[in-house]
Formats: C-alpha cells, structure tokens, sequence
C-alpha cells in the first residue's frame, strides 16, 4: 500500500501564514501538520512508501523537511509543477498526476495534507479488508453550516455508500465524509476516466458520486473529531486543542 498526501494548495485564506510556508508544514502545537499526518500512517503495517505532492512554489520547502524527517517508510516528494493558485491541477489531478509520474500499480491510501484526525488508520485499513470495496470515512455532524461545506453521504446497513453529495445546500443525512480515502489498485485507471469525461479535478470528493456508479464504495465510520484546517480561526482552534493534549 502506497499513501499519497496531497499538499499542492496555496492556502490563500491562510495568508500571511502561508505565504512562505506551506500549510501542511505549519506548526500545531509544536509539531507540523504533516508530521502529524506521517505519525498515522507510519502505524498502517501495509503501507511501504509516502508521496507527498508539492507545487513548484514549495517543492524546496517539502523536500528540506523530508530530509530531517526520520522514518520507517520510504517518502519521496512530487512536484506537479504548478506556480500559483490559479493554475493549481487541483486533488484529483493532483492523485492522476502521482499515479502516472510513481506507475502505482499498489492499492491507495490518499489524504489531503491539511486535515488532522482523532482516529487510526489502521483501523480504516481493516475495514477496507473486510469489505473489499474501495473506501472512504464519515463522522457524525450535527452543525448544518459545516454539512454544508464538506461532502455528506447517505449508507445502508452494511455502510455501503448509496449517495455522496459535496457542499450540499441541503445535507441529506448527518454523516460527513472528510477528503481520506483507499482505493483499490484496480480503481486507479479510472480517475483518468474521470477527468477525461470532464469530471472537476479540483475537489477530491467529486470522484466518488461518479465512482458510485461503478464500484462499490464502503464508509469507514470514525468517533472523535476532524480538524479542516483551512482558515485562520480553524487554525487557531487545532492549535488550542493539541496544545491541551
């Protein structure tokens, strides 16, 4: 198993924080974001190798920290060669550009670089061997305003995915579904499909209502909490709540 961190955004809304430095590699209570993210998936026994993909404004940045960071794993640094926020590839893109640039041919464990996470895993590695089905995670939120900012999904008994919506105005169930994903080696392919028949490359979600219509998908359901950490007030509130840790 490969895991593929995608960390090629800008983080606009975070300026002037990441104007110099990229938001995976700020600081949470004394630790990065993307040591944080490494800790975790240095504890799923299958994965053998980490990717991080980088833009060129911050490849330099990635590869320096990869080089003072001691691992079990196997980390290499992409550049997918975008200079600016309004040429980024986008998720999507990001995950096709890495799958073709590595020939991974294993199965996938993709997160994105900027979203932190009370639970393991290994514990989502087991149960995408027990399904057999590509795999996503979901949460239960009661707030609507951030049901309405992330993708919702409805399940059955079985949590096997029967909807996925992004950003909906309507949330159809309380079950939030964050950007972390595994996907079977057979399932990779088709995100070139995807972005081939217009699919939006820039939301990492936006691949599984479409995945939903030829593949079954299980739901990974998680206790705790999950940290977006994609302004300067949700910023500030990782921060609190690792610090008190």
């Amino acid at each position: 198993m490969k895991c593929l961190i995608l960390a090629a955004g800008y983080a606009t809304r975070l300026y002037p924080l990441t104007l110099h430095t990229p938001k995976a590699l700020l600081d949470v209570a004394g630790r990065s974001i993307l040591d944080r993210l490494v800790d975790k998936v240095e504890r799923v026994e299958e994965t053998d190798e980490i990717i991080v993909v980088s833009n060129a404004k911050f490849y330099d940045s990635f590869t320096a920290w990869k080089g003072g960071r001691a691992s079990r794993l196997r980390i290499s640094v992409l550049n997918d060669g975008s200079v600016s926020n309004e040429g980024r590839l986008g998720a999507v893109a990001d995950i096709a550009f890495a799958v073709r640039e590595r020939s991974i041919e294993d199965e996938l464990l993709v997160l994105a670089g900027d979203n932190l996470f009370d639970f393991e895993l290994a514990c989502f590695a087991a149960f995408f061997r027990r399904t057999g089905w590509d795999c996503i995670t979901t949460h239960r939120l009661g707030d609507m305003s951030r049901l309405r900012r992330t993708g919702v999904i409805e399940v059955d008994e079985n949590w096997r995915v029967r909807s996925f919506e992004e950003k909906p105005a309507e949330p159809k169930s309380c079950f939030a579904a964050p950007p972390f994903y595994l996907y079977r080696r057979e399932t990779l392919p088709l995100v070139d499909e995807f972005l081939a028949g217009g699919g939006d490359a820039d939301a990492p979600g936006s691949f599984i209502p479409w995945l939903l219509q030829r593949r079954p998908v299980g739901a990974f359901f998680f206790e705790g909490e999950r940290y977006d950490i994609g302004s300067p007030l949700s910023y500030e509130a990782a921060q609190r709540v690792f610090a008190a840790r």
